[in-house]
C-alpha cells in the first residue's frame, strides 16, 4: 500500500497555481492579494475634525476656563460632506462635525462638550493647543504608499480600506472552482422519501461544504447512478466548469464501483492508500472533450473515510494554490483514555479537545474506527494523527492533534 505522504505529494502535483484574475472588491472577500496595492490618494483626503465641536484659532482661547470661558460669534456650521471651502476669520468659531473638512485658518477644534453648544455666540470652557482633534491628510496613508502588500488574505478590514481608497478592483490570487460528484444509486436527495434501501445523500454536501470552507467556490451537483457510460457523460458535461472535479463512492473492490470502471486507464490511478478510515484512494486528470486536463481526486464512499480524505490530501494544496495558509493547526495533547491502531495504517481517529491540569491540551477519543458513524465526526474537532507503526497508545501518552 502507498504511504499517506507520498500519497499528498501526488495530489499535492495536482494543483497548479491558477493566473492571477482581476476581482471586484466587493467579492474579493476571502482571496489572496496577487500584487501589491498602492494606495492612489491619502488618508484622510483633507485636514477633518476628530470631534463634534468648534473649529477655533487656539491662541484666541488659550484662556478659557469654566469660570472665564471665551465667547466667540458662530459665523458657519460644517456638516460632514460640506464641499466648499471656508476660511475661518480671527475672532469667530464654526461649529463643526466629526469628519467635516477643517476650514482654513482654524488650527484646532474644540469639543462640544467643553462648551455650551450655541449655534449663534458659543462660550468656550477649556483651552486646547494648536492642531488637538484635527486629523492630518495622509495620517493614515499616503498616495504612493504600499496599502496592502501581494500576499495578504483580504477581509473586511482589508476591504474597508480598499474601499476608502476609491478602488473597485484587485488582483487576487482567484478562488478554485470544484466541482463536487457523488455516486451511487442508492442515493436520494434530502427531502425526498425513501424507499426500503435507500440513503439520503451527504457526502456531496458535506465535502462541497469543506471546499467552500477551505475558500473554494465549490458546486454540489447531483449523484450518477452506478452506470459507467452516465458517470462518464456527466464528467464531460462538467469539465469545462471546473478547475478540480472531486467524486466520492465507487472507488473500492466491489462489483459496481462506477468510478474505478470509467476511469481505469484514462490518467486516472486508483490505489490502496496505507490509513483508516480512507484507504482506497484514486486521483489524475480528466481529459475533457475538447482537449482540456483537469484535476480529479476520486474519494471513497463512507462519510467519514471521505471528509477525513479531503482534510489529509484536498485541502492542503487547494489552499495552498489560492495562496491561503495550507495546513490545519496541529498541537501535541495528551490522551483521556487507552487507544488501539491497526498495525501498518496510519489512523485518524475523531476526537474533542479539552483542558486539562494546569491547562494542558487533553484529546478524549470519540466513536467507533468505523467510517459510517456521521454522528461522532459530528462531535469532532480534532483528529488524532496516529503514526502507522503504532499499535496502541496509553491514556496519559502525548498524541499528535489536527484541530479541525
Amino acid at each position: 500500500m502507498r504511504s499517506v505522504s507520498d500519497h499528498q505529494a501526488i495530489v499535492a502535483a495536482l494543483f497548479g497555481s491558477p493566473d492571477p484574475a482581476t476581482a471586484r472588491v466587493a467579492d474579493a472577500i476571502g482571496c489572496v492579494t496577487a500584487t501589491e496595492v498602492v494606495a492612489p490618494m491619502g488618508l484622510p483626503g483633507f485636514d477633518n475634525s476628530a470631534m463634534d465641536g468648534y473649529a477655533v484659532i487656539a491662541d484666541e482661547i488659550s484662556s478659557a476656563t469654566d469660570e472665564f470661558p471665551v465667547r466667540l460669534p458662530v459665523e458657519q456650521d460644517i456638516p460632514a460632506g460640506r464641499t466648499d471651502r471656508l476660511t475661518l476669520a480671527p475672532g469667530t468659531a464654526h461649529r463643526i462635525m466629526t469628519g467635516a473638512p477643517i476650514p482654513l485658518g482654524a488650527d484646532a477644534v474644540v469639543p462640544v462638550e467643553a462648551t455650551d453648544g450655541a449655534v449663534d455666540r458659543v462660550a468656550i470652557r477649556m483651552s486646547v493647543p494648536p492642531g488637538r482633534h484635527i486629523r492630518r491628510a495622509g495620517s493614515d496613508i499616503e498616495a504612493g504608499e504600499a496599502a496592502i502588500p501581494a500576499g495578504i488574505r483580504l477581509g473586511p478590514p482589508q476591504i474597508g480600506l480598499l474601499a476608502a481608497l476609491g478602488i473597485t478592483e484587485v488582483s487576487v490570487r482567484p478562488r478554485l472552482r470544484v466541482v463536487v460528484l457523488s455516486t451511487g444509486s442508492e442515493l436520494v436527495t434530502p427531502g425526498e422519501p425513501l424507499r426500503y434501501g435507500q440513503i439520503y445523500e451527504s457526502n456531496g454536501p458535506m465535502l462541497t461544504a469543506s471546499a467552500r470552507e477551505a475558500g473554494a467556490d465549490a458546486t454540489h451537483l447531483h449523484y450518477v447512478t452506478d452506470d459507467v457510460d452516465a458517470f462518464r457523460s456527466r464528467l464531460d458535461e462538467i469539465s469545462d466548469d471546473a478547475d478540480v472535479i472531486i467524486t466520492s463512492g465507487g472507488v473500492s473492490a466491489g462489483a459496481f464501483e462506477v468510478v474505478k470502471d470509467a476511469l481505469t486507464g484514462t490518467g486516472v490511478e486508483f490505489t490502496k492508500v496505507a490509513m483508516q478510515p480512507g484507504m482506497p484512494q484514486g486521483c489524475g486528470h480528466y481529459s475533457a472533450p475538447g482537449g482540456r486536463r483537469v484535476p480529479i481526486v476520486t474519494l471513497p464512499g463512507n462519510p467519514v473515510s471521505s471528509l477525513v480524505s479531503f482534510e489529509v490530501f484536498i485541502r492542503p494544496p487547494l489552499r495552498a494554490a489560492m495562496g491561503l495558509p495550507s495546513e490545519r493547526p496541529r498541537i501535541t495533547a495528551r490522551l483521556t483514555t487507552d487507544i488501539r491502531s491497526p498495525g501498518g495504517k496510519r489512523q485518524f481517529l475523531r476526537g474533542v479537545l479539552g483542558n486539562g491540569d494546569g491547562g494542558t491540551p487533553v484529546v478524549d477519543p470519540i466513536g467507533p474506527p468505523a467510517s459510517h458513524h456521521l454522528r461522532y465526526l459530528a462531535r469532532a474537532d480534532a483528529l488524532i494523527d496516529v503514526p502507522a507503526a503504532t499499535e496502541s497508545v496509553a491514556a496519559g501518552s502525548a498524541v499528535d492533534v489536527i484541530v479541525l
